[in-house]
């Protein structure tokens, strides 16, 4: 019997070694500012996010590999009586390339909006920077209602083609994340603009 004890320790050990080993989420990304504000539809999102591409990922975008950035919102309703009522969970993808032939980069947002930009700081400025994100529709909404809301910014890899996701595993300079900013939003009894 205590061998088998002895047994179990050293996979208990070895498997919190393996856990410690996993690549984490690094804090690279910032939220730097993010807020509700009312809109006639309901409650739109302004944030502003602070991050810097590693010299790897910028090598990658030079060689024309796009990167897809994740924005993810979720509000939910404290219930004291059960878990939370996630009211919603929305989430906003940026693409961020690069053309050789231009040599501009290229912003897509949401599928349909692209600009692009002459250098590689003005096009993470415009990954950075979310406007008018309608998140809260008005029907979801009751005045003096309490929301605890969460977001986040995030580097998709499972957008990258499938060699840079195999790297991502053991490679933490693929790894570019937020962690979640959480607050409580409180709409006002009358919104106004």
């Amino acid at each position: 019997m205590p061998a088998r004890a002895f047994r179990l320790a050293v996979l208990a050990a070895l498997a919190a070694l393996l856990w410690l080993a996993l690549p984490v989420c690094a804090d690279d990304i910032e939220v730097a500012n993010a807020r509700l504000t009312a809109t006639d539809e309901g409650y739109a999102l302004d944030a502003d996010f602070e991050f810097n591409l590693n010299p790897r990922l910028e090598d990658a975008l030079a060689k024309g590999v796009p990167l897809f950035f994740v924005i993810e919102f979720e509000a939910e309703r404290p219930r004291w009586y059960w878990w939370n009522e996630r009211v919603v969970q929305k989430t906003l993808q940026i693409r961020l390339s690069y053309n050789a032939l231009t040599r501009q980069y290229r912003v897509s947002s949401g599928g349909a909006l692209s600009q692009n930009f002459g250098s590689l700081i003005e096009a993470q400025r415009a990954v950075a920077r979310v406007r008018d994100w309608l998140v809260l529709e008005r029907a979801q909404v009751k005045p003096d209602e309490t929301f605890l809301i969460a977001l986040r910014m995030r580097l998709d890899l499972s957008q990258m083609p499938k060699p840079f996701q195999v790297s991502a595993i053991t490679n933490r300079d693929w790894v570019l994340a937020s962690d979640w900013q959480r607050w409580r939003f409180t709409p006002p009894e009358k919104p106004g603009r």
